[in-house]
């Protein structure tokens, strides 16, 4: 290396205006000033180091003393040559003597090609580039930061490692991405960290990493160093199944869980990933559900958001626990072949000061304009889904989900609020698109490249999506001109249905369309009827509370409005407390009344739900074709004077069918003739009025077995009937087990 000086002349070069900016913390090219450079008299090592008493430098076996500048925090070593290698720094504090690798020695190893497809809009594992990533660079074991802040005048990494300073880690920016970037050595895990970003304006704002695995829990705001988890890896025979239990003609039955509320342990204590891992995937087992979906678990810092105002986009909220016990979750669901769902939320985000609002002191995650950038019901702020970059972000977090942990899909939340500019706004809020219209035409066009990448990446994958209003194709591929999204909530029938059965029995009739409605469109999309959280909160009730009379009849009412919705046309969703029939309004501050359970009554929902899961999947007829209308056919759709409704479900193979009739007033009748498609005998396959699920054992048919033999009498249409006995607020399966 040749001869080094112990020695340098620190007034012979000016450097205070180096040294103002880095004790203001405002430096935008570090790597221009600090490290080795070449100078007229030879090399020059200069290290930044606040509070530092003395600093030598080891260099290739040899020890060499930097000399502080002036009186500032600025120490330089002066050598003949430029070193051959990375150098240690030896630094003496008050209190301390440390031995580190100097940052500012190492070469970049950002990831060019990714920055372009990032810049580009279309890089779909950017978690694997921004962010804190655990990586060896140079054959030295450290964290390398990247950041996305194109319009900052500095970025520092701070953190406890560096006792929160911005003036000690200044990144190195890459203008041609707008990306900010830095190794440090020697950092280790659970290490919490923040990027200090100095605005145009001189602002220092402290925000957390979007891309962090891990985040503190409120009122901590800080990330938390995490090693890249490894990913949850499928066998061949695991992705069989998954595309077995998601597919159009699967029996889908989906539980919607909040984690927080769900049960609790003593003291209020919220359950881990790890006991509900135990607990819930058993009782999802037992109860006969096909597919669990989680409501988000991205981490949040507002309990009562319930999650849909998240900041750690890529971090599972530790509230339960650490990854490992969240991945422990994941993998007992696909151990016992249940479907695991994951709300997602790319609508928008929270104002929270470290969240991405005004992330590099522009509005770079959001539009400038308050009229496209900030949603005026939640105050909550809109991504620039024109931007590319945000694009990828959003892309990739979905990635992330579905390629770590292998769960079966996404629940995209609020999609309407998306595809719409004017969404919840009056005449002269909203911008509209450059056509002149108010569809939202970057959000629709990220929609789109979410759907398909997910797909292409994840066989066998279902996505969802929340969506309230008539947008056609929602759930057609995007070659067709479609979003591409696997199902669609069917809002319209659950506000219908809803809305029906509130009405007082007697008045009903006048309400029968609300039942029938739904069937104009039921085939127009994949649809799944949802009966979720947003139907149980904000004043609106319990689902037992919305039914009408006496208790007794309430109960009645829920079993035959459950039996009435696991017949129609679509997958099922039901919100956890519902299956036992809660009486109060979902708290997610404390557990479900699992005490209810002490009664017949609320057993007997539980029963009722347990049951009609289980006739579900045993009968290809309620679900094979539920996209389809040859799986559908109504009996008799217009007797609303008694407020009775019958169809038939068909499946694949037309000879095997289910008759349902639904009565939604308390009379019972006797004798009462259906039509059916085929001569033969019918036996009982669910009666909601029966003794064990709390009902009044009303007897379908004297029969012992529940035989009913069909008869050559016209009815409804059909050459053969059947006569039946039904009980007031009751719903009746009933199927065709010979041709006798």
């Amino acid at each position: 290396m040749g001869s080094t000086k112990n020695r340098v002349s620190t007034q012979l070069v000016d450097y205070d205006a180096q040294v103002n900016a880095l004790t203001a913390g405002r430096f935008k090219d570090p790597f221009s000033f600090l490290g080795a450079h070449n100078t007229q008299s030879g090399t020059e090592i200069r290290v930044y180091l606040p509070a530092a008493l003395r600093v030598e430098l080891l260099i290739d076996g040899q020890v060499i003393s930097a000399l502080r500048y002036k009186h500032s925090d600025l120490f330089i070593a002066e050598l003949s040559s430029m070193p051959s290698s990375i150098y240690q720094c030896q630094v003496s504090y008050e209190n301390s003597d440390v031995i580190f690798y100097d940052e500012y020695s190492f070469s970049s190893t950002l990831d060019e090609q990714a920055m372009y497809l990032f810049n580009e809009g279309s890089l779909e594992h950017a978690y694997t580039h921004l962010g804190a990533q655990f990586t060896t660079q140079q054959g030295v074991d450290g964290v390398r930061f990247c950041v996305w802040a194109p319009n900052a005048a500095s970025v520092s990494v701070i953190g406890e490692f560096n006792f929160w300073q911005a003036n000690r880690h200044f990144m190195r920016f890459h203008p041609a991405s707008g990306v900010w970037e830095l190794f440090i050595p020697g950092l280790s895990a659970d290490m919490c960290y923040k990027f200090a970003i100095t605005t145009l304006s001189g602002e220092v704002l402290d925000k957390a990493d979007p891309f962090a695995f891990k985040m503190q829990q409120a009122p901590g705001t800080a990330s938390i160093l995490q090693y890249k988890p490894a990913p949850i890896l499928l066998s061949e025979q695991a992705i069989i199944n998954r595309q077995k239990r998601n597919h159009i003609d699967a029996a889908i039955s989906i539980y919607e869980v909040h984690l927080g509320s769900w049960q609790r342990a003593e003291h209020n204590r919220y359950l881990s990933y790890t006991e509900l891992a135990d607990k819930l995937v058993g009782y999802v087992i037992e109860m006969g559900f096909t597919h669990l979906q989680l409501m988000p678990i991205s981490e949040y810092p507002f309990d009562g958001s319930w999650g849909y105002q998240p900041v750690g986009l890529f971090a599972p909220t530790s509230r339960f626990g650490d990854y490992n016990s969240f991945k422990y979750l994941i993998e007992q669901c696909h151990k016992a072949n249940i479907g695991i769902l994951l709300d997602w939320v790319p609508g928008h985000f929270p104002s929270d000061p470290h969240g991405l609002h005004c992330f590099d002191g522009t509005h770079l995650y959001e539009h400038a304009d308050m009229r496209q950038g900030f949603h005026p019901d939640w105050n909550t702020y809109i991504y620039n889904y024109d931007r590319p970059e945000v694009k990828s972000f959003l892309i990739s977090n979905a990635m992330y989900w579905l390629s770590q942990f292998g769960i079966d899909g996404l629940r995209v939340d609020a999609v309407a609020s998306m595809l719409y500019l004017d969404y919840s706004r009056k005449e002269g809020q909203w911008v509209a698109n450059c056509y002149g219209g108010r569809e939202n035409l970057g959000a629709i066009e990220c929609l789109k490249q979410v759907n398909l990448r997910s797909y292409k990446n994840n066989p066998g994958i279902m996505m969802v999506a929340e969506e309230s209003t008539a947008w056609p194709g929602v759930t057609q591929s995007v070659e067709h001109n479609g979003l591409g999204f696997g199902y669609k909530w069917n809002m319209g029938w659950m506000n219908d249905s809803l809305d029906y059965m509130q009405q007082d029995p007697l008045f009903r009739k006048y309400h029968h369309h609300k039942m029938t409605f739904s069937m104009v469109y039921a085939f127009s999309e994949n649809y799944i009827l949802p009966l979720s959280h947003d139907e149980v909160v904000h004043g609106k009730g319990s689902l037992l509370n919305k039914m009408p009379s006496d208790d007794w009849q309430q109960f009645a009412n829920l079993r035959a409005y459950y039996a009435f919705m696991w017949a129609h046309p679509g997958k099922k969703l039901l919100f956890m407390g519902a299956e036992i029939a809660q009486r109060k309004e979902w708290d997610h501050d404390h557990s479900l009344d699992w005490h209810l359970l002490e009664h017949q009554s609320h057993q007997g929902i539980q029963h009722t739900v347990k049951r009609l899961n289980q006739v579900y999947q045993a009968h290809p007829s309620l679900y094979e074709l539920d996209s389809c209308a040859t799986g559908f056919s109504w009996i008799d759709n217009n007797n609303s004077q008694q407020s009775m409704f019958s169809f038939i479900r068909y499946a694949k193979n037309a000879d095997h069918f289910m008759v349902i009739v639904a009565n939604f007033t308390p009379t019972a009748y006797q004798h009462y003739t259906l039509g059916v498609p085929a001569k033969g005998t019918y036996k009982v396959v669910l009666n909601t009025d029966e003794v064990c699920f709390f009902g009044s054992g009303y007897l379908v048919t004297e029969d012992k077995n529940q035989l009913i033999h069909s008869v050559v009498q016209p009815s409804h249409g059909f050459d053969h009937s059947i006569t039946v006995n039904i009980g007031g607020l009751t719903t009746l399966y009933l199927e065709k087990v010979n041709d006798e």
